[in-house]
């Protein structure tokens, strides 16, 4: 494939925008090569600038389960633009989308909209710490719960720069489906911890699923220790389940972080939980959280939309049976050649894992083989198949994904690894 028109833009966005991108998960800084800038998108399928074509398997880093521009979404925005854009006012859409919710999460007894994920774990975690007027928040190696300074570091990492030194020390990090780490922490810090967030299947070391006994115990410790259980469902809410994955592990958190799919493609996050606790917010209580977009008019009207369309029969049976397909015959391929490689999944998010063993959490993470899933991310996307260009982050099937792409995809991933494997063994 060709990106003439590509490379141009990023040439020149690179002059205006640090690192020619509004995120640096968009980027291919850990594939190598250069971002590819895209222009629509229609069902499984997105197309670049060149007009080169791809099964699109990125969904936008989760929120496009229906695929891109599904109708009743694009009807819904049409509706809703030709009467308002925003109101900076309570409006009627902000109730039917929250009643919805609590219907599908009853754990949702009240709900705070945001504009993104991030928003919703940082506004979380500071309703928890007023709640309990505690300081400490516990979260598990290799999760990730966007670009808030809380999350970013703590006593043993530090994933970004500018924060202070004394966020860190408010931070504590427990291994991932290990109860005994978590145990440890709260010996350690009795009475200081806030909130434990979790996200019940990670996607950002490859797709995880936390153990149900792990959480049904995490779950039970923090009740014990009169501390919130934050679960971060940004990327498994409305994927993994209509409920999210609490409905499948039977754990109800007290308080759920939300977005991505819940826009519908636009631009969201929410918060919810006990009563209790969310009535602690401003107006009712002493906890500040606001914003000018937060619960606009259009996210609303997409995100109805949205849980309409998979509150329809047979939506998560077809995503199952279209992710099950992908999976089991890639892993059997893999089996046959015996490629050190396994797929992991949970519902339609899956992973493709360049490593001889499962990854059960982040130390087995940093075994996958980076070189040469960006061998294979490569000549996937030279053939039209567009993977997230990370060897950890969660790929994503959409409701418009046909046999037909799956079959495409199936192919070119198997002449992509005998390509990978020959060469290595020559």
């Amino acid at each position: 494939m060709k990106h003439v028109i590509s490379d141009k833009f990023y040439q020149l966005t690179n002059k205006l925008i640090p690192g020619g991108v509004n995120s640096p998960f968009r980027s291919f800084h850990e594939v190598g090569g250069k971002a590819i800038f895209m222009k629509s998108g229609l069902g499984a399928i997105i197309k670049d600038v060149d007009d080169n074509e791809y099964i699109d398997y990125v969904g936008a880093w989760g929120p496009l389960i229906l695929g891109h521009r599904p109708q009743k979404i694009m009807n819904a925005l049409k509706d809703i633009t030709d009467k308002v854009m925003v109101t900076g006012a309570p409006h009627e859409l902000e109730y039917e989308l929250a009643f919805k919710l609590n219907k599908i999460m009853p754990s949702l007894e009240k709900i705070r909209f945001v504009n993104s994920g991030t928003e919703s774990c940082m506004s979380a975690i500071r309703l928890a710490r007023g709640y309990t007027k505690r300081d400490y928040v516990m979260m598990f190696e290799g999760g990730y719960h966007g670009h808030l300074d809380i999350t970013l570091v703590s006593e043993n990492h530090q994933s970004s720069t500018g924060i202070p030194d004394n966020v860190k020390i408010n931070t504590v990090m427990a291994k991932y489906n290990d109860i005994d780490s978590v145990e440890l922490l709260f010996k350690k810090h009795a009475n200081k911890i806030a909130c434990v967030i979790i996200e019940p299947v990670a996607g950002s070391m490859s797709v995880i699923e936390a153990n149900h006994e792990f959480l049904h115990k995490l779950s039970k410790i923090c009740i014990e220790q009169k501390t919130i259980l934050i679960f971060d469902e940004v990327l498994t809410g409305f994927r993994v389940a209509l409920g999210g994955s609490q409905s499948l592990s039977g754990v109800k958190p007290d308080l759920t972080c939300l977005g991505k799919i819940l826009g519908g493609g636009m631009p969201i996050g929410a918060y919810g939980g006990k009563a209790q606790i969310m009535d602690y917010l401003m107006p009712l209580g002493l906890v500040y959280q606001a914003g000018t977009f937060s619960g606009n008019p259009l996210s609303m009207a997409c995100g109805k939309a949205v849980l309409n369309a998979l509150s329809e029969d047979g939506v998560y049976e077809y995503l199952e049976d279209m992710t099950h397909i992908f999976a089991s015959n890639l892993t059997q391929f893999c089996q046959s050649k015996n490629y050190p490689i396994h797929i992991q999944r949970v519902g339609s998010m899956f992973s493709i894992v360049f490593s001889a063993k499962p990854v059960l959490n982040y130390a087995d993470s940093l075994m996958i083989d980076t070189i040469k899933f960006a061998q294979f991310f490569h000549y996937l996307l030279d053939r039209g198949i567009y993977l997230p260009p990370s060897a950890v982050d969660a790929a994503c099937i959409s409701k418009a994904h046909k046999l037909e792409h799956i079959e495409k995809t199936l192919e070119v991933c198997y002449k992509a690894l005998s390509n990978i494997y020959n060469l290595s063994t020559s």
